[in-house]
């Protein structure tokens, strides 16, 4: 496709610890120009769907201070460098968030969570065969394990409660994959 929008200037307007925020300057198709916003995501991100051997799933409760309260979402962060596998981040925030360890990471599916402004990428893993441990959470963390079956997510996608695009997307495709290996 061709298309003929431009961007004619980027100016950075701030500039924070993971993500740096710009003001563009877009010529429109109609010669006009307008200001859009773009948020640059530097490190990108990965996240685990965690999956315990009865076919529960394990999230992780914790506030948000975007949405002023508390979400469930799968296990996920923030690679700790541009470059670095993701599957290898994915396998370190489900320890930490979680206390498990698995050495059965899968991949499951790649995100772009909100396309309209952000670049973020997540790459998403599926955790089987889980061994517990003790979660090593950061000082800033406070999180809680909550374990629920497909069931009862997918219940709450269907319902509104949970909205987490990346949990959301995790358990639909797991659902989905499941399905194919029945």
């Amino acid at each position: 496709m061709n298309y003929k929008i431009k961007r004619e200037k980027r100016e950075l307007v701030y500039k924070g610890s993971i993500l740096d925020i710009y003001k563009d300057t877009m010529r429109l198709p109609d010669g006009n120009t307008e200001e859009w916003d773009y948020v640059a995501h530097r490190k990108g991100a990965a996240a685990v769907l965690p999956v315990l051997a009865d076919g529960r799933i394990v999230l992780v409760e914790q506030y948000r201070n975007a949405l002023e309260r508390t979400t469930l979402e799968i296990p996920a962060g923030c690679r700790d460098y541009p470059g670095e596998d993701t599957r290898v981040c994915a396998s370190r925030e489900l320890t930490e968030e979680t206390g498990y360890h698995s050495d059965d990471i899968e991949f499951l599916i790649s995100l772009r969570t909100t396309v309209a402004f952000c670049n973020e990428s997540i790459d998403v893993y599926l955790a089987r065969n889980l061994i517990p441990g003790e979660q090593q959470l950061d000082e800033a963390e406070e999180i809680q394990i909550r374990i629920f079956t497909l069931g009862e997510v997918l219940d709450m996608i269907y319902s509104g409660k949970m909205q987490d695009s990346k949990t959301v997307s995790a358990i639909l495709a797991y659902s989905t994959k499941l399905a194919g290996e029945q």
